[in-house]
């Protein structure tokens, strides 16, 4: 089965974004640990080590894992309207606005890191997500 669809490009842009923020974290955090003199320690508890890195380092550590997190719903929910022939129109739409809103997410994380206005993007991201679930969900029913 072959399946086309235009919202399968903000898929693969996100997927990429999600590469580009996992450069940029190893860009950042390699010099810092070699910095800190750190060395690895597998009995360490998890992130103990990292937290004592300078905060605008952990930031880029902490946007890649929040690609990780909630935009697996997006992927599951894209792929479902591309099978379901429903990934163009406002669907299509509403894929780029989260895309968009995601990449200005993880800059705003990365460089300067203000709460309120991550707050701000991640809830828009979220009414997104929430629209294109429910068209899959009448696509579905």
């Amino acid at each position: 089965m072959q399946v086309t669809s235009p919202i399968l490009a903000p898929v693969v842009v996100l997927v990429a974004w999600s590469m580009v923020m996992w450069l940029w974290m190893y860009v950042t955090r390699l010099p810092a640990m070699k910095a800190a003199n750190m060395k690895p320690d597998p009995q360490a508890p998890r992130g103990e080590q990292m937290s004592t890195l300078p905060a605008s380092v952990r930031w880029k550590a902490d946007n890649y894992n929040h690609l990780m997190e909630q935009p697996t719903a997006f992927y599951a929910v894209a792929l479902s309207l591309a099978l379901l022939g429903q990934g163009d129109g406002i669907n299509l739409t509403l894929a780029w606005a989260y895309v968009c809103i995601r990449v200005v997410h993880s800059l705003l994380q990365a460089l300067i890191n203000k709460i309120e206005l991550r707050f701000v993007l991640f809830a828009l991201s979220s009414l997104v997500l929430i629209g294109l679930t429910v068209n899959a969900l009448r696509a579905v029913f």
